[in-house]
């Protein structure tokens, strides 16, 4: 279990992480997402360790990182692939840091093959591709088989048959009950692959909540209609919550009442439907939702119309 309590850190006059506080419970996946710039990077180096909160405390099954006499047993992070001795190969890398805790090195062995990189082993890590690194950034957080996995970005850099290999590590190591920290951009992985999620901006929690919770509470669930007698439907279901938005002639979408309501109306009055759909939003609608406010870096819309 990961629990953070009122963390806070200073940069200067930059607050980068703002009163956080939140619980990492073991036996679930929880994601981990914010804007660039949001305090996300910050606050894992704080949980192990690498930057001193300015106020508040985190901890990691109880105990801080530092005062841990065998980290790597106890937690498995990934924040950079590549702070690796490039001149080492990727074998020796992950042999040097198991020396450090009295790993085996046949445990060195499993992690390699575990990772998919038995390939490579041998060669320098400094020429390893932006996948193949990750891979080695994993089998180095696994080095310890620790009980917490803090895992940043994880499959940055990796092919599709890595992403999945990721996605079903991770939700393979929440279902013996460890505890799973994971950041991505990736909003579509992270809905295949998060129970919970943890979204910051600006340095404070913006949401906390079970992924389907969130996204319900986010977004709005829609039904498309099409039919000969959209207008009938229209007319049917209309009132005050309810939302209609013309996408053709004959179709609509409508919000603010359930697809199995309009169904049952549309047949009580002998209405043919040729369409009845009912959409949910995605975590990437209300991730965005949640964020909009607290984006610091934000792009300008693509510019158009005459250059010449």
């Amino acid at each position: 279990m990961i629990t953070a309590e009122h963390l806070t850190k200073r940069f200067g006059a930059k607050t980068a992480v703002d009163d956080v506080s939140f619980t990492v419970q073991p036996g679930k996946v929880t994601g981990f997402l914010g804007p660039n710039g949001a305090g996300k990077s910050t606050t894992m180096r704080m949980i192990v360790g690498l930057d001193r909160p300015t106020a508040g405390a985190v901890t990691v099954n109880g105990s801080r990182y530092a005062a841990m006499r065998a980290p790597l047993r106890e937690v498995g992070v990934l924040l950079d692939a590549k702070a690796v001795h490039t001149g080492r190969t990727a074998r020796n890398h992950l042999r040097a840091m198991a020396a450090t805790h009295g790993i085996p090195s046949r445990r060195v062995d499993e992690v390699i093959e575990l990772a998919g990189i038995a390939s490579v082993a041998r060669k320098r890590a400094g020429k390893f591709s932006l996948g193949m690194g990750q891979r080695l950034g994993i089998a180095a957080a696994l080095l310890g088989d620790p009980q917490t996995l803090i895992l940043d970005e994880p499959v940055n850099g990796l092919d599709p048959e890595g992403v999945r290999w990721v996605r079903q590590f991770v939700r393979r190591a929440a279902g013996e009950g460890r505890t799973v920290l994971l950041s991505s951009h990736l909003m579509s992985e992270m809905s295949q692959t998060a129970d919970r999620v943890i979204v910051l901006g600006r340095g404070k929690v913006l949401a906390d909540a079970p992924l389907d919770e969130l996204v319900r509470s986010w977004t709005v669930a829609t039904t498309r209609v099409r039919s000969p007698r959209v207008a009938e439907v229209v007319s049917l279901v209309a009132g005050s919550s309810v939302t209609v938005t013309a996408t053709a002639p004959d179709t609509v979408e409508i919000s603010g009442v359930p697809a199995a309501r309009v169904g049952d109306l549309a047949a009580e009055h002998g209405i043919p439907l040729h369409e009845l759909t009912p959409t949910t939003g995605s975590l990437e609608d209300a991730y965005l939702a949640l964020t909009e406010q607290s984006v610091e870096y934000a792009s300008a819309d693509y510019p158009t119309g005459d250059i010449s």
